[in-house]
């Protein structure tokens, strides 16, 4: 059997599978729409001032505004210790799978634990592969990254494999194997993942930091790993993810260039129109950095992509992305893109009567989205 045939056919199983729990979901979710902006939203918030980053008229003004931007930015995620010099790796067990190899790996960050994750490479390819940092969504896992756990939305490993992609997952901040290792170590386990996720929010804020920056470090020393493997070319790297993955692909991007292209389903969202929409709901603790409204939105996190390119894939009655925010994202980034002459390299598609979901027509894209610009 050829080496892809067995990978390709478990993508063409996940797709089938993925588009029953897809539409399931939608068909079971009542779809949310917007109200009319600050309807119901006390006057004093509406009073406020709310940031409008705007992107300079030339390409020159804006390299400079970039630099500035990626300062307040790496500011503002608070007093970071710095990543390992000298990874401490264990592999857990390494495996011989049909058509590529799949490990199990931890890593120390030398701060709080050890992070787990799962790599699989593609077998018997001549030179170096692409790779796909693959970003699961909150209470979900890395495990759902790879299909090893019966919520199949997000497994890509398959689909990807199957076009000579490799891939690798860890588990972020309060999921996975990871629960439980709070500061209230197992006594999280027993009041549930929102404990864990508030108390080490908590706890990062006393020592001047945010636990998104935490994220975000932690998806960083996974990419340090990654260059350390011989089989990977760091030149061809992309990431995805959905919700709040597909956040953490959108602002690692931002702040660590070996992200080549960017592909994120849901949770392209702009901070205003949340809470025009009263929608601060729709996400957790771990998604709120102190100080950010000071100084821009969403646009300018994401402006920092450009021109490497950027797929944004989004549900319109997603309660997390309300439409209003996503189409002046939709401008902005346009604007920014078009500095570069790279107007193509950013693409917005916004899914009719869609809600928070990872549709089979959303995998097609973002694997094509890969094809395109890492092959």
């Amino acid at each position: 059997m050829n080496k892809y045939v067995y990978p390709l056919l478990l993508a063409c199983v996940c797709l089938v599978l993925n588009g029953f729990y897809a539409s399931t979901a939608c068909a079971q979710e009542k779809l949310w729409s917007e109200q009319k902006p600050w309807e119901g939203v006390p006057e004093h918030y509406q009073k406020w001032k709310y940031p409008d980053f705007q992107f300079p008229s030339t390409l020159s003004a804006w390299t400079k505004d970039r630099v500035k931007v990626g300062e307040t930015l790496q500011r503002l995620l608070g007093d970071l210790p710095a990543r390992p010099k000298q990874l401490k790796v264990k592999t857990v067990y390494k495996k011989n799978m049909n058509g590529y190899t799949l490990e199990k790996f931890l890593i120390d960050n030398e701060v709080d634990g050890w992070i787990p994750g799962y790599i699989a490479i593609p077998a018997n390819v001549k030179g170096k592969v692409p790779a796909i940092l693959g970003m699961h969504g909150h209470g979900s896992s890395k495990d759902n990254i790879f299909g090893s756990n019966s919520n199949t939305a997000q497994d890509v490993l398959a689909l990807l494999l199957s076009r000579g992609y490799a891939v690798i997952a860890i588990d972020s901040y309060f999921n996975g194997e990871r629960r439980g290792t709070g500061p209230a170590g197992d006594r999280e386990m027993q009041s549930g993942r929102a404990d864990q996720e508030l108390s080490q929010f908590k706890i990062n804020l006393w020592f001047g930091r945010s636990l998104w920056g935490m994220q975000l470090r932690d998806e960083q020393i996974a990419l340090d790993y990654l260059a350390t493997r011989p089989e990977i070319d760091m030149a061809r790297v992309g990431a995805e993810g959905m919700s709040m993955g597909s956040t953490r692909a959108w602002w690692l991007a931002a702040i660590d260039n070996r992200i080549k292209t960017v592909v994120g389903v849901a949770c392209f969202t702009r901070y205003e129109e949340l809470i025009q929409q009263r929608q601060l709901v729709a996400h957790g603790i771990y998604y709120f950095v102190p100080g950010m409204l000071q100084h821009f939105d969403t646009e300018a996190v994401m402006g920092m992509i450009a021109p490497r390119p950027f797929l944004a894939l989004t549900g319109d009655s997603d309660q997390g992305s309300p439409i209003s925010g996503m189409k002046t994202l939709e401008k902005k980034l346009d604007i920014v893109y078009s500095l570069y002459n790279k107007k193509e390299q950013f693409k917005s598609i916004i899914y009719s009567q869609t809600g928070h979901v990872y549709t089979d027509d959303m995998k097609i894209e973002m694997v094509s989205w890969f094809d395109k610009y890492l092959k």
